[in-house]
Protein backbone atom coordinates (compact mmCIF):
# COMPACT_ATOMS: atom_id res chain seq x y z
CA UNK A 1 0.00 0.00 0.00
CA UNK A 2 1.31 3.36 -0.90
CA UNK A 3 2.43 5.20 2.35
CA UNK A 4 -0.05 8.44 1.36
CA UNK A 5 -2.66 5.91 1.40
CA UNK A 6 -1.41 4.38 4.70
CA UNK A 7 -1.05 8.15 6.72
CA UNK A 8 -5.22 8.66 5.24
CA UNK A 9 -5.72 4.97 6.84
CA UNK A 10 -4.21 6.38 10.18
CA UNK A 11 -6.02 9.90 10.52
CA UNK A 12 -9.38 8.05 9.52
CA UNK A 13 -9.04 5.55 12.50
CA UNK A 14 -7.80 8.20 14.66
CA UNK A 15 -10.62 10.52 13.51
CA UNK A 16 -13.36 7.87 14.45
CA UNK A 17 -11.35 7.04 17.99
CA UNK A 18 -11.13 10.26 18.82
CA UNK A 19 -14.45 11.83 18.15
CA UNK A 20 -15.94 9.10 20.24
CA UNK A 21 -15.27 10.57 23.16
CA UNK A 22 -16.78 14.11 22.23
CA UNK A 23 -20.72 12.89 22.76
CA UNK A 24 -19.52 11.73 26.29
CA UNK A 25 -17.80 14.84 27.16
CA UNK A 26 -20.34 17.10 25.96
CA UNK A 27 -22.57 15.07 28.07
CA UNK A 28 -20.62 15.56 30.76
CA UNK A 29 -19.91 19.07 30.80
CA UNK A 30 -23.49 20.08 30.45
CA UNK A 31 -25.12 18.04 32.81
CA UNK A 32 -22.07 18.47 34.96
CA UNK A 33 -22.79 14.29 36.13
CA UNK A 34 -19.93 11.48 35.62
CA UNK A 35 -21.74 9.16 38.51
CA UNK A 36 -22.21 5.90 35.29
CA UNK A 37 -18.79 6.48 34.07
CA UNK A 38 -16.11 4.45 35.62
CA UNK A 39 -13.20 6.24 37.38
CA UNK A 40 -10.89 3.42 37.27
CA UNK A 41 -11.84 3.10 33.55
CA UNK A 42 -10.75 6.52 32.88
CA UNK A 43 -8.32 6.69 34.97
CA UNK A 44 -6.42 3.48 33.21
CA UNK A 45 -7.73 4.82 29.89
CA UNK A 46 -6.00 8.63 29.86
CA UNK A 47 -2.46 6.88 31.12
CA UNK A 48 -2.89 4.37 28.20
CA UNK A 49 -3.64 7.76 25.58
CA UNK A 50 -0.62 9.48 27.34
CA UNK A 51 1.50 6.17 26.56
CA UNK A 52 0.00 6.91 22.93
CA UNK A 53 0.96 10.02 22.32
CA UNK A 54 4.39 9.21 23.54
CA UNK A 55 5.39 6.84 21.47
CA UNK A 56 3.34 8.75 18.47
CA UNK A 57 5.93 11.50 19.89
CA UNK A 58 9.20 9.26 19.72
CA UNK A 59 8.02 7.43 16.49
CA UNK A 60 7.59 11.07 14.75
CA UNK A 61 3.98 9.28 13.82
CA UNK A 62 1.24 12.22 12.83
CA UNK A 63 -1.87 10.13 13.05
CA UNK A 64 -0.83 9.13 16.16
CA UNK A 65 -0.03 12.13 17.61
CA UNK A 66 -2.45 14.45 16.69
CA UNK A 67 -5.51 12.16 17.41
CA UNK A 68 -3.95 11.65 20.71
CA UNK A 69 -2.99 15.06 21.57
CA UNK A 70 -7.26 15.61 20.64
CA UNK A 71 -7.94 12.74 22.49
CA UNK A 72 -5.83 13.36 25.88
CA UNK A 73 -8.24 16.77 26.44
CA UNK A 74 -11.76 14.99 25.92
CA UNK A 75 -10.81 12.06 28.22
CA UNK A 76 -8.93 13.91 30.48
CA UNK A 77 -11.45 16.48 30.62
CA UNK A 78 -13.92 14.11 31.56
CA UNK A 79 -11.53 12.42 34.21
CA UNK A 80 -10.72 16.02 35.58
CA UNK A 81 -14.71 16.34 35.78
CA UNK A 82 -15.18 13.08 37.13
CA UNK A 83 -12.87 13.63 40.38
CA UNK A 84 -14.79 17.16 40.60
CA UNK A 85 -18.52 16.11 40.49
CA UNK A 86 -18.05 12.09 40.58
Amino acid sequence: MEQFAIKLLGFAAATCTTLAYAPQFVKVWRTRSTDDISLGMFLVMVLGILLWLLYGLLSGDAPLIVANAITIVLAGGILLMKLKYG
